[in-house]
């Protein structure tokens, strides 16, 4: 099991390149670029925003085997293919670079089952090569809290990213360039949004043909709603851009109406 952390390098600018946020549930999403990884190579896939931090911790699964003890614990349930690998498939790079590192890749029939030695309420995941029936699902014990699929990740605006390395079809997940389809990839935020959604146990699961590629897991800590996305912490662009046209306005009214609030 390899955990690392990484330089916590140019956040803000990095969300605001591009997000899209999931409708409102108890657990929601956001998708990114990610950044790249803690020593700056553009060949190990995407990284969390969040990594550099210290309460956050990341499986990059570089030592090609799933961690079977700590606080994280990956099991493959079923009899199917799934395993470590390193090969085409691997979620690319924040800006669509080539991923050499070695990753996830579930298929149908075993799932990964990720069982966690406390509550989290934030999770997050290089998808890449996406595919119809990549799901996630997340658990509080045995009782399903929310699942999520790629269809999800489509209509709350799409991927990040849309490679060529990683060639389609006409499915969930990918996207017509050029006359051509490609499969998405990029860094995809899961999160609670109250203490009612906080969970302990994750599955990675495939429905139907092709693979369920991931890479970089992240993992916080947390027994109640994730507050990294809040305004005060990481402002989006267009939340940004609203501040600034409300200033703009402001400072225009105290300089056409200075005697306003003086007597």
């Amino acid at each position: 099991m390899l955990f690392k952390k990484s330089a916590f390098i140019a956040t803000l600018s990095t969300l605001a390149i591009f997000c899209c946020v999931g409708s409102a549930q108890a657990i929601t999403f956001k998708m990114t670029t990610g950044i790249a990884s803690p020593d700056g190579k553009t060949d190990q896939g995407a990284w969390s925003e969040f990594s550099g931090l210290s309460d956050f911790k990341t499986v990059d699964f570089n030592n090609g085997q799933l961690p079977t003890s700590g606080f994280a614990k990956y099991s493959l349930v079923g009899n199917a293919s799934s395993s470590v690998r390193a090969d085409m498939w691997a979620p690319v790079g924040p800006n669509g670079e080539k991923n050499t590192s070695k990753y996830l890749a579930i298929f149908e029939g075993q799932n990964a089952v990720i069982e966690l030695d406390d509550y989290l309420n934030y999770f997050a995941i290089n998808w890449g090569a996406a595919h119809s029936g990549n799901i996630y699902s997340f658990y509080n014990g045995d009782t399903l809290v929310k699942s999520f699929s790629t269809t999800d990740i489509d209509q709350a605006g799409g991927f990040a990213i849309y490679s060529s390395l990683h060639p389609g079809n006409n499915e969930a997940g990918a996207k017509l360039v050029n006359n051509k389809y490609y499969q998405g990839n990029g860094y995809v935020h899961f999160y609670s949004e109250s203490s009612n959604d906080i969970f302990n146990k994750i599955v990675i699961s495939q429905v139907g043909g092709g693979g369920f590629e991931t890479d970089n897991h992240s993992f916080h800590k947390g027994t109640g709603r994730f507050t990294g996305f809040d305004p005060k912490s990481v402002p989006e662009p267009s939340m940004a851009l609203g501040i600034m046209a409300v200033g703009g306005i402001f400072l225009w009214k105290r300089k056409n109406q200075k005697s306003v609030h003086y007597k």
